[in-house]
């Protein structure tokens, strides 16, 4: 994409609680109005700044380039923030405050808007989406509403947040039942997800190559469950060859990129976008025609 981006960061909300301030990165297309919101929640990873506010740049240029206002959090589970919040509640994977910080994004939108020069007054409000990748992904669903049984509290956890109206799940987990690789135990909180409850429209994308062995041995299709087992208004887009990364979304040039493909980010930036676009405006046909576009390519199946 060849339009003007703009990017702008650290924002900085303070947030009552939390062990250190919630940091944002804000992209945005240098011009236009009426833009709609994508909140971007990074995965987990081994990378430091790629899971942070700092990573996903090839989704996040695109999508801005594409008329959306992209905002991502540095979650505490980022590796950039090990040192300071140690041991805190929550720690590692702070699966609670993950969604938390999407909300709190929200209840201070005036600030970040104003925050980022020449943005206020072009941002559709009503227009948020959120988008996330792996455990990103997981954080995503909750927002989108699926529950969890907290395994400290065993209270039932519903984070959905109302404001959210769209969603893009990224390689998330699937189901907790069939949690059984060497991993399983390190995310115990999945073991109850709920996806009966996810009842806001989605696009889960998964890889035909993902296989999380790790978590389970179920295979690449665990990845879908988000799909099948969320109720309808949801699509589901597999590309083909890919792996967990996707071909690189999380960033450019990554190392640990097992299956890199830049066409292939190219390709889940542009439908994920026209998604997106369309379901926020469904007289906007870029949905039909890019996946009309892509599949002739061989490389991607949606529906």
């Amino acid at each position: 994409m060849s339009t003007p981006v703009i990017s702008y960061s650290p924002v900085i909300l303070s947030v009552p609680g939390r062990p250190v301030d919630l940091q944002v990165r804000v992209s945005a297309p240098a011009t236009g109005t009426d833009l709609p919101v994508i909140l971007l929640s990074h995965g987990h990873g081994f990378a430091n700044n790629l899971s942070s506010l700092n990573g996903y740049a090839p989704l996040a240029n695109d999508w801005a380039a594409r008329g959306f206002v992209v905002i991502q959090p540095t979650h505490l589970s980022s590796r950039t923030l090990t040192k300071v919040v140690g041991d805190a509640p929550g720690a590692p994977y702070f699966w609670r405050s993950r969604a938390e910080d999407m909300s709190q994004i929200l209840d201070q939108f005036d600030l970040v808007e104003n925050a980022v020069p020449q943005l206020a007054g072009r941002v559709n409000r009503d227009q948020v989406a959120v988008a996330g990748h792996s455990l990103g992904g997981f954080t995503t669903t909750q927002l989108l509403g699926a529950r969890i049984t907290d395994p400290d509290t065993r209270e039932i956890a519903d984070l959905r947040e109302p404001r959210i109206k769209q969603g893009i799940v990224l390689a998330a987990p699937g189901r907790g039942d069939v949690l059984n690789g060497p991993m399983a135990d390190a995310i115990d909180f999945a073991r109850t997800i709920d996806f009966s409850t996810m009842t806001t429209p989605a696009l889960v994308v998964i890889g035909d190559k993902d296989d999380s062995q790790h978590f389970t041995d179920l295979g690449p299709d665990w990845h879908a469950d988000p799909y099948h087992l969320a109720p309808a208004l949801k699509s589901l887009l597999t590309v083909f060859g890919a792996e967990h990364l996707l071909g690189g979304i999380q960033g450019y040039d990554a190392a640990e990129t097992t299956d890199e493909d830049p066409q292939r980010v190219a390709a889940i930036a542009r439908l994920t976008a026209a998604y997106l676009h369309t379901q926020f405006n469904p007289g906007n046909t870029a949905w039909q025609e890019a996946s009309e576009e892509l599949a002739a390519l061989a490389g991607t199946e949606s529906k």
